[in-house]
C-alpha cells in the first residue's frame, strides 16, 4: 500500500527542516485517510465506509520523534494472539530503549515469520504496544508501530506515525494484541486517536 511505502521512506530520511518534517507527516497522514476511504484498496468494504466517519489525530509533535538504542536480540518463534482464534507466527527480533518524560521506556520488537518471505517486507519489523492513553484518547486496545531493520544501535522512533489496527474499522480484520510486555506507563500523545464515532466498548 502508498501508506506503508511512504511510512517505510520516512527511515531513510535522517534530518528534516521543521516545515519539511511536518509536511511528510501530514501528508502520510493524508494518504491514510485516502486508502480508508478509496474502495480499490479494499480496506473497509461498501458497508464500512458508509459508516466511516474519519480519522482523528493528535498534532504533530517533533518532541515524540525520539532518539532510541535498538538491541537486536532474536527470540524463538511463538504465536501472536489476536483479536481472533488466528494467531500468526512471530519471533522477537529485539528491542527498543529511550527515555520519555524523564522515564526509562522499553519496546519489544517482533518479526512477522510469513511477511519475511515477502521482497517488499524483507526488512520490515513492528512494534505493537500500549500505553497510558488507551481506553481514552486512543484506542483501549493498543496501537501500532512500524519499525525497519538496521544495524545501527542508535535509531529515531517516531510515534506521530503510529496507528490504529485496520480491527478498529471492522470486524473482518484480525488484529495482533500488543504482548504485556509491551504497556508504557507514559502517554504517547501523538500519532492516531480514537477514531471518529468510535465508542471503546465497541
Amino acid at each position: 500500500m502508498r501508506y506503508l511505502t511512504i511510512l517505510l521512506s520516512l527511515f531513510y530520511i535522517n534530518s528534516f527542516t521543521a516545515q519539511t518534517y511536518e509536511d511528510s507527516l501530514i501528508e502520510l497522514r493524508i494518504v491514510r485517510i485516502g486508502e480508508m476511504i478509496d474502495s480499490s484498496s479494499h480496506i473497509l468494504n461498501t458497508e464500512e465506509q458508509k459508516s466511516f466517519e474519519g480519522l482523528q489525530f493528535f498534532k504533530v509533535d517533533s518532541s515524540f520523534r525520539i532518539q532510541a538504542k535498538f538491541t537486536k536480540e532474536v527470540g524463538k518463534k511463538f504465536e501472536m494472539p489476536t483479536s481472533t482464534a488466528r494467531k500468526p507466527i512471530y519471533r522477537q527480533f529485539g528491542f527498543i530503549e529511550f527515555s520519555l518524560e524523564g522515564k526509562a521506556c522499553k519496546l519489544f520488537v517482533y518479526q512477522n515469520m510469513a511477511l519475511r518471505r515477502k521482497k517488499e517486507y524483507k526488512d520490515y519489523l513492528f512494534i505493537p504496544f500500549r500505553d497510558a492513553t488507551n481506553g481514552n484518547e486512543t484506542y483501549g486496545g493498543g496501537r501500532y508501530l512500524d519499525f525497519k531493520k538496521t544495524t545501527n544501535p542508535e535509531v529515531i522512533v517516531d510515534f506521530n506515525t503510529v496507528y490504529n489496527p485496520y480491527c478498529v474499522y471492522s470486524h473482518r480484520y484480525s488484529c495482533p494484541i500488543p504482548p504485556a510486555e509491551n504497556t508504557l506507563t507514559v502517554p504517547i500523545r501523538a500519532g492516531e486517536k480514537v477514531p471518529v464515532g468510535y465508542a471503546q466498548d465497541h
